[in-house]
């Protein structure tokens, strides 16, 4: 019973120097008293993060992803004539989500008039100027992206028709 009773304590002791040893201070029981390259790397991190946190008044913590540190000004554009053209020219689309202030929307599947292929498509405007680095259009069939011409040719339609919707608007 007693040989038990030392072959635990013994145990318990290993397991108490382990866990010391895994402790997370700058020396722990198995490092060495010489200055290691993985030292000096930590260090250097160490005070490249107190400058940051300094310069910016960061913490790092899990909280700050809750703290709202952008700009309350910021605003984002969307041209409306794009924004317009695309939803009047993929029409026969089933819009399924819309963001106006970030300029994305997307569709379901729709077989345009004429057509025997179903589309989805997925459009982000990004910028306000009536321009078509200003247009992004995705389509994608049921088997796999569409061909570069057929974005192109729904692209160049969008923006014909939002040069129309902005001529009418001038003349008005």
């Amino acid at each position: 019973m007693t040989i038990e009773r030392l072959c635990n304590a013994m145990l318990a002791m290993g397991l108490v120097v382990v866990l010391a040893a895994c402790g997370g201070g700058q020396r722990g029981l198995f490092s060495g008293s010489g200055g290691s390259p993985a030292d000096a790397r930590a260090s250097a991190q160490e005070e490249i993060l107190r400058e940051r946190q300094a310069a910016t008044g960061s913490r790092d913590s899990i909280w700050d992803l809750f703290s709202n540190r952008q700009p309350t000004e910021t605003t984002l554009v969307v041209n409306r004539y794009l924004w317009t053209a695309a939803l009047e020219v993929l029409d026969f689309l089933p819009v399924e989500t819309v963001d106006p202030f970030s300029g994305v929307f997307t569709t379901g599947f729709g077989t345009p008039p004429g057509g025997g292929r179903p589309y989805r498509a997925t459009v982000h405007v990004t910028d306000g100027a009536l321009d078509a680095r200003a247009l992004n259009v995705a389509l994608i069939t049921r088997a796999g992206p569409a061909s570069a011409d057929t974005v192109r040719a729904v692209e160049n339609a969008i923006l014909t028709r939002a040069r129309q919707m902005r001529i009418q608007d001038r003349r008005m």
